[in-house]
């Protein structure tokens, strides 16, 4: 695991190469949309109105959501296969490329953990949020949600391969599609038209949405976690695949 660990950190340092200064701007935006959101669900919900969640349990979800937002919603740099040859240079090196992406994912979330996750964490019961699991099965479910989330991204990396003038329409589609269907910016009990029961069970909606219910204690743990298994069964090999078959399509596109 030497190596793997070497690259993700290499990874995060490269984040930082700039200096720390140069992240604060972004860090400051997070902050204040972050305590933005906080303050709109208190005058939303301020006369009790519950859909699903209390205002203690969505102030919770909305603030878990944004320090585990890279987490939630996994985004290697598969995608940046065509526009900086990220692929084809990880085929240069005697490791895995897999784990080499996973590696420098996670990496990349370093600095953004140390620097906006954790000193918000620290600081959240000044703001009345309460970060305290109501299931032991968190941990699980997020391990479970990074992993089907990385079985995602590199199925949408696959398509752009296939649709490589497209490549770039397929990224803003990724990024449309996750935002509304995992339930991360918008809980799924939320949707209308009795669109929340037929959605609960695509496999977008066990990614960042099914952790977060899980974490306010919203949602039936068995059947997450359950839903969180058979997902990962199932587009784990879709995306190994996908991702063979894709490799043709990188090198004529080299050649």
């Amino acid at each position: 695991m030497d190596k793997y660990i070497k690259t993700a950190v290499l990874t995060a340092r490269e984040k930082i190469n700039g200096g720390i200064i140069y992240l604060l701007p972004g860090i400051f935006i997070h902050i204040l949309t972050l305590i933005s959101l906080t303050f709109l669900w208190r005058v939303v919900m301020v006369d009790g109105t519950q859909v699903g969640m209390n205002l203690e349990q969505m102030l919770t979800y909305t603030y878990m959501s944004a320090l585990l937002a890279d987490m939630l919603v996994v985004n290697t740099p598969a995608g940046g296969w065509l526009a900086e040859g990220i692929l084809q240079t990880l085929y240069g090196r005697p490791m895995s490329i897999f784990g080499q992406l996973a590696a420098q994912t996670i990496g990349g979330w370093l600095p953004g953990l140390l620097l906006f996750s954790l000193p918000m964490a620290l600081i959240s019961p000044l703001l009345g949020i309460n970060l305290v699991p109501a299931s032991p099965f968190f941990l699980i479910s997020l391990l479970l949600c990074i992993s089907l989330g990385f079985a995602v991204d590199f199925l949408f990396a696959c398509l752009s391969i296939k649709l490589r003038n497209m490549s770039w329409m397929i990224g803003r589609i990724r990024t449309a599609v996750l935002a509304l269907f995992s339930g991360v910016v918008i809980p799924i009990k939320f949707l209308p038209f009795g669109l929340a029961q037929a959605m609960q069970y695509q496999p977008f909606a066990s990614l960042g949405g099914s952790v977060l219910s899980i974490m306010v204690g919203s949602a039936n743990v068995a059947d997450v976690l359950t839903l969180q298994i058979i997902w990962n069964m199932i587009l784990w090999p879709l995306a190994l695949l996908a991702f063979r078959k894709s490799q043709e399509g990188m090198v004529s596109y080299g050649g």
